[in-house]
């Protein structure tokens, strides 16, 4: 046993790899402990065992090693580092492992295996485990396989590659042992499960008998998608949906969407192996397939064939192959050979698909001519070979050969054709099948349905209907305009029958119905989706080696039919769509056209119209006019009408009158009229004679225009200019001209036949007079504006001199980008709106291509010529090149067709010969102008050997190949480039001249495309290996393509691309990625509508940079060229920049670090006030420019050069950019340490680092602004302030930045505005971010509307500049702006401002459009709806306005008996910041105490009640020494008046954040409580109650519904609102000067409050609404009575006459009324009479009596009487002279009430009725009969006995009583309890001294324990000075038992004990005396109590005797005795003082 006491010592990792197999046991089983002990998966713990774990799992003795397993196990699911043993373990686990006899160590070597795929280690498993497939032993092969199939079933094929897999299984099958072929077979229906019959083409091959068996076991399988039951680390979400589903039991296809797409969409064709077969040819095949017999031709096809069944085939050059075999189909006799050529062919294209595609072009020809074969299997064999050939290639890329063919006279041929065009349509969707393919299809096919053969009829029917099936009918309708009704419905019946490719099963109704509705938004589909569907339809046929048999095959998609409809849409509304409204009129004899006429003219007119006498046909005229002007559209016979206009004189009338007023009314009949085009022959003539007149040319032209509009510009156009050059007259023929220039510009470009002009044109430009040459240039200078620079090639034959004045015009329009059309389009494009004019500025582009004629230059491309470019002899070669070049020279524009010259080229392309290549470059450069969009047939074959050329070793050749490229991919966009494997291949190739070209011109190219074909992904692991290339270039490049493809791959695909690099490898890949992620731009918006081939190389060379420099736009194009843009305006000129960085470098090494050691910035005393000085003498550059010029940088240098270390400013200035990081670093480093040199040189920093923003380079900018951000930071803490002059200098810049396209730098720039807004004022960051929504960049105005939105919402109304309605009209444009984020922005923006300002908002933003106006609204009611949504939306947007800087500043403030600021200050702080609001900043708040306070002198006795020396507030602060003053020194530049600041705070009120408003709050109720302070608020009365009730109306819609919110807050706020307006409505003088609409507006807003029985349900509600009872009377009594009682007067007209507002709030209103009649008698003397009466005045003529009866209640009727009433006792017959506001008395009979009042109380003098004035019920009333009285007093009674409404009913009882002093009660007491009469009694005696306003501390203050002190002030010690009044006034006691009930409160007494209080009086009071009733005190005690929130610690150890003294009857004090008690109470006060001191 020694032995083994020595090991059990040992540590644990010791003991595992002890020679022992007992200790090793031992060590494992306490690994295994230890393990799962762990809770840390990073603890250092796990790395001790990374190297012995393999050892663990390969123990040689099987008991340790089942032990080891279990650790082993326990290991990988836990730590963190386990990834790294994958390799290791799992090759352990196969060799060692699976091989053992116990069932459980290979179950635990399995877990293991599947642990390690959980932990994302899939691959290396993976790996191990197919290796372990090739052991000699069976047992692991088994093993092997069980734990793949186990692995698939529980990851999934997602996880789990199955490729492979797949590879291996027929190996598998193949295997002696039975054990290993059955584990094979379950593993083959395990896949099965997952790809379905993807797996059967590589398993056709295994032993016939396994097949079948396999067949059998599949068909078992159910058909249910198959889930991931196991998920990986990373796919926790969805393992806790997947668990979710499973526990809910629902149904399994409800599963994520993730999972679903993957499953059975494998494509096997993917899984196949790909076969090498040109290798594998005969010898001898070229020979033998030109031999004489056929049957050695045969032998040699037959060989091909057998290749070519081969499902996959490796890609190489099959260029010769296809070559031969399209020989043989095209001019072998023997059928049976042409066949067989056809089925090779078709085997080519299935086995190589998209690789096939190049040659698509040169055979598809040859096979439809082919079709003249009769024989069935030839047809059939050429069939099949053309439809796996269209699977490779578009439609597009093949439309011109097969349109070529359809002309064809071979009837077989055509109906052929047009039935292999039926089939291709039915794998087009609407996105493929654009209607620029449709048209001419169409065409050519409306050919064949009229043919004389009737198969081709069929077969054209067939077609056609298939193209409406999937195009729907909008689409093709236009182009079936001519067919008739029979052919149509043919056709239609057709498109029910088709079965497209993606099961659209529903016929033509789903189009017929859903097309109306649907406008044309095809773009929507064309991207991306239709890329996918069409390579889906490539790929499903290859299953199925038939391609006919893919009509049903494929798993059929759910098709779009709306989709289809849209497209529909979309083609009616382009330029094609005016046509379906042409209007076709028979040309009628003269004689009709006279019935007509009559009909609708006056007689006299007609007889007239050939009058003699001028003036008669003038008369004529006018009255022919009028006529035309009064008809409708439809009675109009335009015809006849312009018929008559033509009868003699007609157009050759002589009077310029006459024929003024004639061209009028033509135009008149074509506007107004149903025109047709044989109308406008009759007048058109005659009106091109007059064009050229000068007295009615412009009559002329204005009739022209509108029979343009009529009849289209194109038709009329050609008409017009062929009049014009039929005649010999040159004014017209050049005011033609003229006209058709204007037209272009107004009607756009469509349509228009440009050939036909062309001839014109030439021949206006070689006239003899000069108008019509110069008319004719103009003209060609607006159809350059459309076409380009092609249009230039017409006239390149010209003479020198006119081409040079063509090219001067040309010139003048470059950069200018055509107009939108203004006419033609409205009257034709139905409901097209915006997309009509999309589409047909689209279509432009394409059609202005297709216009040129273009010539076939086949024909000259002979076999001569091409032998010739392939001689020997480099200078024949050469002269083949030449005549090439000239041959496309002579043509300009040529067709596709070029016959064999493609190959031909491409050999050339690695000619030996560079000045050879460089010519061939040159050709195809050419080739690419000349032929346009249609070169793109030929980028597989001629593009991507150019992409090789860029790997030459020669700068100019690769330069020059470039240049090709590039003009390639101009004429046929990037999709053609990216298909297939070519770019990939290219990639792979280790030549790093070609790597990194290849890179560059991808990085270029990526971030301007919208999406991109899957196979890019291809190029990614090449891209990978270039990141690691040798060569610097390379990497580099590559770097910077990186963020391009991930912008269109997805970060997730890139990484799991990664997989397959080694470990090194990979890692540093990741990180790249991760970087690139951060830089990753967004992708293109979609593009701007005009076509940019169009405008070719003229616009975008020109104007691209510029836009995108001058406003940074966002555009794309910018991120990718980052060297042109240097070199144009990069910046800081690169120039500079070079010769500087020369400098730097030169610099010996040795003095360097010496250099660096003092500080970075050197403070030189004033340096900054000079500069600004200088700066405003213009003595230097004002820093102002749109791109920094070298002489900024310069003088920035200069100026730099004396306070910045010279080391540092050779960093900050060099050339490159990553010296400028260094510096950053640099500067950042130094931040801290040098505050003060910082804060020196500050201008010169933010000046520098603005040119920093115009640099390209990311990682700069990122520095830059993390810099910016600290250093903000910084500032705000040193409470620094931006002067103008670094403001304006910086501002701007960085908010150029708000509109980068990357996320990351525009979170940043928003994090730095918002800290700007503590260091420098708001509302002057407004107006630069106001400027800021003015950039063209649609990114920048609408992160600037946003940040406007945040300003306004954390600083008010106040900050908008100039004025908020200057502001908010500003904003509001945006709303109709054209980017859709922008109008998202504007309208969040506006409805910021409107939770803040409330329904003003609609007054301030003036008038918006209808549309515009519907948006807001709608807007408003959504965020109405979801008030919640705000606060998240700032949490996510404002996180930086969360710095806690409020708190620090204050405390740095605080003097030494402050330092233990209450940790509640604290906690307010943190609580409100938590909530991402703004707390107020600590420089602008309101401390006004501290602003006087310049003395330093505080009395200290009690360290909380700071008592404070007030001076006068407004006496200006003497320059004070700055040591003492404690207010921030920015306090003046900000506020240089109090004013501004009480502005500020009050803007604050009205804040959507709780926390900021009771700030606020408490900060104005300070000032309101401190009457030498208070009249500082004078003059912000109005805007404080505006603010006040916009909270209120806040708080009611928004805060209330909020679900989230505590309810708490909103008592809270509620306290503080209620509080500081008593504290207001206290001070008469301030009181008075609230405006009638306000107290309107605040009425109705409490009155609201009173009757929101929400609050009710709050804990604290009913006190809430004691109190607001209570404002409610103050501010009755102490507002001004003519403004109060004019305001309710307004307020009780709205409320009767708005149906939605409740009956108890008009009541609430009248019992206001009742109360203000009450005071009359005191205040009659000050109330203006005349604003009263006049608004009586109104309220009678809104409701006369007789309506005010039909109220439900007969109150509005009584108070109205009792007020005129009471007014008329008051001022007797004198009350009649006070109408003199009323203009009109008559409109209300108020007159007439006076009067009959004064007559009444004149006959009742000396009644009882005057001494009961004050009750205000006249005598009339007073009779009310003694039943009602009863039935009144029932009602109250039962009030006072049900529970809830008891108070109520005291209330009421004790009005009564007032006001009926002699009504009796007697009888309700008698019959009830004695309890109950004294109850009454008690309840009627209380409200009585409460009324008379003496029982003044009654009634709960109830202040809940846990809101104490929640919402302390910011500026916590400032206090209430009410107490230490000094100046000897007397200070009521109701203050000092405030003062004592605090103090009960905070040492527990709660004084909310009892329960019996008596209730609250309800409005209807006696007036109270001013002083301070309960609930205002309650108010207090809470503002009190925030403001000494921080004694509450330091009352804590009070004598608790002390506290109890103050019993708890003084809460009930009765008046007496609260009075005696003032004296006990003062010296009280005074002991609790002294025992703090």
């Amino acid at each position: 046993m020694g032995d083994d006491s020595e090991w059990m010592k040992l540590p644990i990792d010791q003991k595992c790899e002890h020679k022992l197999w007992k200790a090793r046991l031992n060590g494992y089983e306490e690994a295994l402990k230890l393990f799962q002990k762990i809770d840390d998966e990073k603890s250092p713990e796990w790395s001790k065992y990374l190297g012995l774990i393999k050892k663990f799992v390969t123990d040689s003795n099987a008991v340790a090693q089942l032990k080891g397993l279990e650790a082993a196990l326990a290991y990988v699911e836990n730590a963190h580092v386990a990834g790294k043993t994958t390799g290791e373990v799992a090759s352990g686990v196969v060799n060692k492992v699976f091989n053992q006899p116990k069932a459980r160590a290979k179950e635990l070597g399995l877990d293991i295996c599947l642990m390690y795929i959980e932990i994302e280690k899939g691959e290396a498993v993976q790996e191990e485990l197919l290796k372990g497939l090739d052991n000699k032993n069976p047992k692991i092969i088994v093993a092997c396989i069980e734990t793949l199939r186990k692995a698939l079933s529980e990851f999934g094929s997602k996880i789990i590659s199955l490729k492979p897999i797949i590879k291996v299984l027929p190996k598998l099958f193949e295997s002696r042992e039975k054990a290993v072929r059955d584990e094979a077979k379950l593993l083959a229906v395990e896949i099965y499960r997952w790809i379905r019959d993807a797996l059967r083409p590589p398993l056709q091959n295994i032993n016939s008998v396994q097949l079948k068996e396999l067949e059998e076991e599949w068909v078992k399988v159910s058909s249910v998608a198959p889930k991931q039951t196991r998920f990986l680390r990373s796919q926790q979400e969805l393992k806790a949906k997947f668990e979710q589903q499973q526990a809910v039991g629902g149904d399994a296809d409800g599963g994520g969407d993730d999972e679903e797409e993957a499953v059975p969409q494998v494509d096997a064709y993917e899984l196949l192996e790909a076969v090498e077969i040109l290798s594998k040819l005969p010898k001898d095949f070229y020979e033998k397939i030109e031999a004489k017999k056929w049957q050695e031709r045969k032998e040699a096809l037959e060989a091909v064939e057998l290749l070519v069944k081969n499902p996959k085939l490796e890609s190489g050059d099959y260029a010769d192959l296809v070559k031969v075999l399209k020989k043989v189909v095209g001019k072998d006799t023997n059928v049976m050979l042409v066949a067989l050529a056809a089925k090779c062919l078709a085997g080519l294209a299935t086995g190589l698909r998209k690789k096939f595609g190049q040659y698509a072009g040169h055979v598809v020809p040859t096979i439809l001519e082919k079709f003249k074969e009769k024989k069935p299997q030839v047809v059939q064999a050429l069939q099949e070979a053309i439809d796996a050939i269209f699977l490779t290639t578009t439609l597009q890329n093949i439309s011109e050969d097969v349109l070529a063919v359809m002309d064809n006279k071979n009837p077989t041929i055509k109906q052929q054709t047009s039935l292999f065009i039926a089939r291709s349509f039915r794998h087009c969707t609407p996105s493929t099948l654009p209607k620029s393919l449709l048209k001419p299809f169409c065409a050519a096919l409306l050919k064949h349905i009229n043919d004389s053969a009737p198969e081709v009829r069929d077969a054209g029917f067939e077609a056609l209907g298939t193209a409406l099936k999937v195009a729907g009918e909008k689409a093709v309708n236009p182009f079936l305009a001519d067919v008739d009704k029979l052919k149509l419905d043919r056709i239609k019946e057709c498109a029910e029958k088709v079965e497209l490719v993606y099961g659209k099963k529903t016929g033509g109704t789903a189009e017929k119905k859903e097309g109306k509705p649907i406008t044309g938004k095809t773009p929507v589909l064309s991207g991306a989706g239709g890329d996918k569907e069409t390579k889906d339809a490539a790929t499903k046929p290859g299953l199925l080696k038939k391609a006919p048999a893919v009509k049903s095959g494929g798993p059929p998609k759910k098709g779009k039919p709306a989709a289809a409809a849209g497209m529909g849409g979309a083609g009616a509304k382009g330029k094609k769509g005016p046509e379906t409204k042409e209007i076709f009129e028979s040309e009628l004899s003269i004689e009709v056209c006279e019935e007509k006429a009559a009909a609708v003219l006056p007689a006299s007119c007609i007889q007239q119209l050939d009058s003699g006498n001028w003036k008669e046909r003038l008369a004529c005229m006018e009255e022919f006019q009028k006529a035309v002007e009064l008809m409708e559209r439809s009675e109009m016979p335009c015809q006849a009408l312009v018929r008559m206009l033509a009868k003699k004189p007609g157009w050759k009338e002589t009077n310029f009158q006459v024929m003024q007023m004639k061209l009028h009314i033509v135009a008149l009949i074509a506007q107004k009229g149903n025109f047709s085009k044989t109308s406008a022959q009759v007048v058109l003539d005659g009106l091109v004679d007059k064009v050229g007149d000068v007295k009615c040319g412009s009559n002329a032209k204005e009739a022209m225009t509108a029979i343009a509009e009529a009849c289209q510009l194109p038709w009329t156009a050609e008409q017009v200019v062929a009049m014009a050059f039929s005649q010999k007259n040159p004014k017209n023929q050049s005011e033609t001209l003229n006209w058709l220039s204007n037209a272009i510009k107004e009607f756009g470009f469509s349509g228009l036949n440009v050939k036909a002009f062309i001839s014109n044109v030439k021949t206006a430009l070689a006239a003899t007079n000069p108008a019509v040459r110069t008319s004719a240039i103009t003209l060609l200078g607006v159809m350059y504006l459309y076409m380009g620079p092609p249009l230039r090639m017409f006239f390149e034959d010209e003479k020198p001199a006119l081409l040079s004045q063509i090219d001067a015009e040309f010139e003048k329009m470059q950069g200018q980008t055509a107009p939108t059309p203004t006419r033609g389009i409205s009257r034709h494009s139905g409901g097209g709106g915006d997309d009509g004019e999309e589409e047909e500025q689209e279509d432009v582009g394409n059609d202005v291509v297709d216009l040129l004629p273009r010539t076939d230059i086949g024909d000259k491309i002979t076999a001569e010529l091409v032998s010739k470019i392939g001689d020997k002899n480099w200078k024949i070669r050469k002269e083949g090149l030449d005549e090439v070049t000239s041959i496309i020279n002579d043509a300009k524009f040529i067709q596709p067709n070029i016959g064999e010259l493609p190959a031909a080229l491409k050999s050339r392309l690695n000619d030996s010969n560079k000045i050879l290549v460089q010519q061939t470059l040159s050709i195809l450069q050419q080739l690419a102008t000349a032929m346009g969009p249609n070169i793109k047939q030929h980028v597989k074959n001629l593009g991507i050997p150019v992409i090789t050329v860029l790997g030459d070793s020669k700068n100019n050749v690769r330069a020059a190949a470039l240049a090709t490229v590039n003009a390639w991919a101009e004429q046929t966009g990037m999709k053609e480039w990216l298909e297939g494997e070519d770019l990939a291949e290219e990639l792979k190739k280790e030549n790093p001249f070609l790597r990194q070209e290849l890179l560059g011109w991808l990085a270029e190219k990526l971030p301007t495309l919208r999406s991109v074909p899957s196979d890019l992904l291809l190029c990614v692991p090449h891209l990978y290996s270039c990141l690691e290339d040798r060569n610097g270039d390379v990497r580099k490049k590559a770097q910077d393509a990186l963020p391009f493809f991930m912008m269109h791959l997805g970060f997730e695909k890139m990484a799991k691309a990664t997989s397959k690099l080694k470990p090194t490898s990979k890692d540093q890949v990741l990180a790249m990625l991760e970087k690139a992620k951060a830089n990753m731009p967004a992708k293109p918006a979609p593009p701007a509508k005009a076509s940019s081939r169009v405008v070719g190389g003229a616009a975008p060379a020109k104007f691209q940079p510029a836009s995108a420099l001058a406003e940074d736009s966002g555009s794309n194009t910018m991120e990718s060229k980052p060297d042109p843009k240097k070199a144009k305006a990069g910046g800081t000129s690169s120039k500079a920049k070079g010769v500087q960085g020369k400098k730097v470098l030169s610099k010996p090494n040795l003095k360097e670090d010496d250099d660096k050691s003092g500080p970075i910035f050197i403070i030189v005393p004033n340096g900054k006030e000079q500069r600004m000085k200088d700066e405003k003498g213009l003595k230097v550059l004002k820093w102002n420019f749109t791109t920094p010029r070298d002489e900024y940088i310069e003088q920035l240098k200069t100026q730099m050069s004396s306070c910045v270390a010279k080391w540092l400013q050779d960093e900050m200035f060099h050339a490159d950019f990553q010296h400028h990081n260094k510096a950053l670093a640099v500067m950042i480093e130094h931040l801290e340490s040098e505050k003060d040199g910082v804060i020196s040189c500050l201008d010169l920093i933010l000046k520098w680092l603005t040119l920093r923003f115009f640099d390209t380079n990311t990682s700069v900018l990122m520095k830059a602004l993390e810099y910016l951000k600290l250093l903000f930071s910084l500032l705000s803490q040193e409470e620094y302030h931006l002067t103008e002059n670094e403001a304006s200098s910086f501002i701007p810049y960085l908010i150029l930045k708000v509109g980068e396209p990357k996320d990351v730098i525009r979170k940043d720039v928003r994090a730095i505005l918002n800290r700007m807004c503590l260091i420098y004022p708001a509302s002057k960051m407004f107006t630069f971010i106001m400027e800021g929504t003015k950039s063209k960049n649609s990114k920048q105005r609408a992160e600037c509307l946003e940040e406007l939105g945040c300003l306004v919402e954390s600083y008010g109304m106040n900050v908008c500049q100039p004025t908020p309605g200057k502001a908010l009209k500003e904003m509001a444009t945006h709303i109709g702006d054209r980017d859709n984020t922008v109008r998202n922005a504007a309208l969040n923006t506006i409805v910021t401002v409107y939770n803040v300002h409330g329904d003003q908002v609609f007054k301030l933003i003036g008038n918006l459009s209808e549309k515009d106006m519907s948006m807001l609204e709608e807007r408003i009611k959504r965020s109405a709806k979801r008030p919640s949504a705000a606060p998240v939306r700032q949490a996510e947007e404002k996180p930086q306005r969360t710095q806690n800087i409020s708190a620090n500043a204050s405390m740095l403030r605080k003097g030494p008996a402050e330092d233990m600021s209450s940790k509640l200050n604290q906690n307010r702080n943190m609580g409100s910041h938590s909530e991402t609001t703004h707390a107020v900043p600590r420089e602008f708040q309101l401390d006004l105490d501290e602003i006087e306070n310049d003395n330093g002198t505080v009395r200290c006795e009690m360290p909380a009640l700071v008592q404070h020396k007030l001076d006068d507030i407004f006496e200006p602060v003497l320059i004070p020494e700055p040591k003492i003053r404690a207010v921030s020194p920015h306090f003046d530049d900000m506020h240089s008046n109090t004013a501004s600041t009480i502005n500020f705070v009050i803007s604050q009120v009205a804040s959507g954040d709780i926390n900021t408003s009771i700030q606020a709050l408490a900060q104005i109720d300070e000032v309101l409580r401190q009457e030498d302070k208070a009249e500082a608020m004078s003059g912000h009365i109005d805007q404080f109650l505006i603010a006040t009730f916009m909270q209120l109306r806040l708080i009611y819609n928004t805060h209330m519904a909020d679900e989230k919110l505590d309810k708490d807050e909103i008592v809270k706020l509620y306290s503080c609102i209620i509080g500081s307006m008593i504290s207001l409505f206290q001070i008469e003088g301030l009181a008075r000067e609230a405006s009638t609409g306000v107290l309107k507006d605040l009425m109705h807003g409490l009155i609201t409050l009173m009757l929101d029985s929400r609050v009710e349900d709050i804990e604290e509600g009913e006190q809430v609404i004691r109190s607001v009872n209570l404002l409610v009377v103050k501010v009755l009594e102490k507002s001004d009575q003519t403004n109060i009682l004019s305001a309710l007067l307004v307020l009780l007209q709205d409320s009767l006459l708005a149906t939605a507002s409740s009956p108890k709030f008009s009541e609430l209103v009248m019992k206001c009324l009742w109360r203000m009649v009450r005071l009359l008698p005191e205040t009659i003397n000050s109330i203006n009479l005349d604003r009263i009466l006049l608004d009586i005045h109104i309220f009678m003529k809104v409701f006369p009596k007789e309506k005010l009866k039909q109220c439900k209640s007969e109150f509005p009727i009584r108070t109205l009487k009792t007020l005129l009433h009471t007014l008329c006792k008051l001022k007797g017959p004198k009350i009649l002279d006070h109408l003199t506001m009323i203009d009109n008395k008559n409109e209300s009979e108020l007159e007439a009430h006076l009067c009959r009042v004064m007559k009444h109380s004149m006959d009742q003098t000396g009644s009882k009725a005057d001494k009961d004035t004050e009750k205000g019920a006249s005598r009339t009333e007073e009779k009310a009969s003694k039943a009602k009285v009863n039935d009144i007093l029932a009602e109250i009674f039962k009030k006072i006995g049900s529970k809830e409404n008891t108070k109520e009913g005291l209330a009421e009882l004790y009005e009564y009583k007032k006001k009926y002093s002699d009504a009796d009660i007697e009888p309700f007491l008698k019959n009830s309890s004695q309890f109950f009469q004294s109850y009454v009694e008690r309840g009627l005696r209380l409200i009585e001294t409460e009324r008379e306003g003496k029982g003044r501390i009654s009634a709960s203050t109830g202040i809940s324990p846990q809101m104490e002190g929640t919402c302390v002030p910011a500026s916590t010690h400032t206090v209430s000075s009410s107490i230490g009044n000094t100046n000897g006034e007397e200070v009521g006691p109701s203050v000092y038992l405030e003062r004592l009930k605090i103090l009960r409160q905070r040492c527990g007494l709660d004084n909310a004990k009892q329960e019996d209080r008596p209730p609250l009086t309800s409005l209807l009071s006696k007036p109270a005396l001013p002083t301070v009733a309960s609930s205002t005190d309650m108010l207090h005690s809470k503002l009190s109590q925030l403001r000494e929130s921080r004694e509450q610690y330091q009352h804590l150890d009070l004598d608790s005797n002390q506290t109890h003294s103050s019993g708890i009857g003084t809460t009930l004090a009765s008046p007496s005795s609260a009075a005696a008690n003032i004296d006990d109470l003062k010296k009280r006060l005074e002991r609790i003082k002294s025992s703090r001191k």
